[in-house]
């Protein structure tokens, strides 16, 4: 192995395989280093239940990567590599307790005409959102997209301020602070449709009464209609091994086992790393670390060179509800009552909106919610590949969990004295969970040929950013949001320290499988 680099990047996450891909185009040498056994970060797919059912562990589609600008450049290499994305039939779709559903397509006007059944008038409201969004695509995505503090946003700004006015440009920010409640309850008078969408903040680490939830809402909704619900044909992990592929074919590397104890640090520059064994590499031009804050400020940079104020930050740091995750291997696709949710990429099973503002207070409060929004994903259906010929998988994900646990809003689970998650808990609460599906997909238990629950405990576990269970990397309320994130004081995904980066899910623009970090330290890095 070789110690001399151009670069090294810490982890081995979607904005990780990004960054060193984007630098592997720029003709330098980049060493990629995974602590865990497995490279991937969030993206891990095993045979977790039985034989030759391939499940993707934690993450499992990919809209916001596919939506990036920087995509059509990767795509052909990655695709030279074996990388295939496959759609499902139906992005995504809301089933209620009483059984009625309502499906989200990648058809404006068959939305329309089915929020329209839901409730006269609300297609147009669908349709009016959407243009909405599209009319201010190029404000709200390069917010998105580009460094927060940087010439090109405040070239958007100036731009957008010449052209719109004052008045219209305040009108859109007020308007991007709202909470997708008041926002759905203005606009929709179906509580189907209030079911569909207000789900969906749970997956930008908001509740439905958060700040800024409304604008999060209106973006997965359009990017869910415009780009579908795309997976990886195979398991998510194919795309790991195809950056693995383009990064080792520029000369690089992707070193896992490999635990990096601490940057190096030279008259106020990074030059490299320590691992744990005491191997030690050197990065001529930037180390880029996938880490939480607290992992960066307070375990891998030497405290002399962290200055006092972002060592306070990054103490203050705030991490978000915690996550489990059930796979399920079936003998036979699951048969629900309505056969056309078979088709669905990502079907939530909830009360509705009130049942998910009432399950994020739960745990909040450090309750196991008595009715927790249960995410269903269904990527055999459009990726038979992934399983047997016949069968088919559920991969299953709850994300309005206590990272410590104070009691049971429902009072039947014993809760540890110490609070922390452990084997017992997430199994008892998984079967309260399976029950629920159960009333619905009648087959269910009949065709479960194995099943694997994973706890906040094990997330953390096989991933030191999941902290508490959290799969987002911290809470991505406004004060740790654009500017502010991960905190306040930061320049974009630059550091104290000269040429050390800093990426991943705890950096702008935030959780979810874009990468826009590691491109943007890719840039910096040159």
């Amino acid at each position: 192995m070789k110690t001399n680099w151009d670069a090294i990047v810490v982890g081995s996450g979607i904005n990780s395989l990004v960054c060193a891909a984007q630098l592997t185009a720029k003709g330098r040498r980049v060493l990629v280093l995974e602590r865990a056994a497995v490279a991937g970060g969030c993206i891990r797919t095993e045979e977790a239940t039985v034989p030759g059912f391939r499940h993707d562990l934690f993450s499992m589609s990919y809209p916001l990567f596919v939506t990036t600008p920087f995509y059509p450049q990767l795509a052909p290499k990655l695709e030279a590599h074996g990388v295939r994305m496959v759609q499902a039939e139906i992005p995504t779709g809301v089933l209620l307790p009483d059984g009625r559903s309502l499906l989200l397509r990648q058809s404006r006007e068959a939305n329309v005409a089915a929020f329209d059944a839901a409730h006269p008038g609300d297609g147009a409201a669908h349709a009016r959102a959407m243009a909405g969004v599209e009319e201010q695509a190029p404000l709200l995505f390069g917010l998105l997209g580009n460094e927060p503090r940087s010439f090109d946003t405040a070239s958007l700004l100036g731009r957008t301020l010449l052209k719109q006015g004052i008045d219209q440009v305040s009108a859109f920010g007020a308007d991007s602070l709202k909470s997708a409640r008041d926002w759905l309850e203005a606009r929709f008078g179906s509580d189907l449709v209030h079911a569909l969408i207000a789900p969906w903040v749970l997956h930008v680490g908001l509740g439905p009464e958060s700040a800024a939830s409304a604008m999060m809402a209106r973006v997965v909704m359009f990017t869910l209609e415009a780009a579908g619900l795309p997976f990886v044909e195979g398991g998510s992990d194919r795309i790991v091994a195809g950056f693995r592929a383009i990064i080792e074919g520029g000369g690089g590397a992707l070193l896992t086992d490999a635990d990096v104890e601490q940057i190096t640090v030279e008259r106020g520059r990074a030059t490299g790393v320590r691992l744990a064994d005491g191997r030690t590499f050197t990065a001529r031009r930037g180390v880029a670390c996938n880490v939480t804050p607290t992992q960066l400020y307070q375990r891998l940079l030497p405290a002399e060179h962290v200055p006092p104020a972002t060592a306070e930050r990054a103490a203050d740091y705030r991490y978000g509800r915690a996550c489990m995750q059930i796979h399920i291997a079936l003998s036979e696709p699951p048969a629900w009552v309505d056969p056309e949710l078979g088709k669905v990429g990502l079907l939530h099973l909830t009360p509705g909106m009130d049942g998910v503002s009432r399950a994020v207070n739960e745990a909040d409060r450090g309750l196991l919610p008595a009715e927790a929004t249960i995410v269903v994903g269904q990527p055999a259906h459009a990726d038979p590949s992934r399983c047997p010929p016949g069968t088919s998988m559920l991969w299953i994900q709850l994300q309005e969990l206590p990272r410590t646990i104070r009691g049971d809003a429902a009072g039947e689970i014993a809760v540890p004295a110490d609070g922390r998650w452990n084997d017992d808990v997430a199994q008892a609460y998984a079967r309260r969970i399976i029950a629920r599906i159960t009333a619905h997909v009648p087959n269910l238990e009949r065709a479960t040929l194995g099943m694997r629950v994973l706890g906040p405990h094990d997330l953390e576990a096989a991933n030191i950013n999941l902290v508490g269970g959290d799969p987002y990397s911290g809470v991505c309320s406004i004060d740790q949001f654009h500017l502010f994130r991960p905190f306040a004081g930061t320049r974009n995904h630059a550091t104290p320290v000269k040429r050390l980066f800093h990426i991943g899910a705890s950096t702008h623009p935030g959780p979810g499988l874009g990468g826009v970090s590691g491109y943007h330290a890719a840039m910096e890095i040159g």
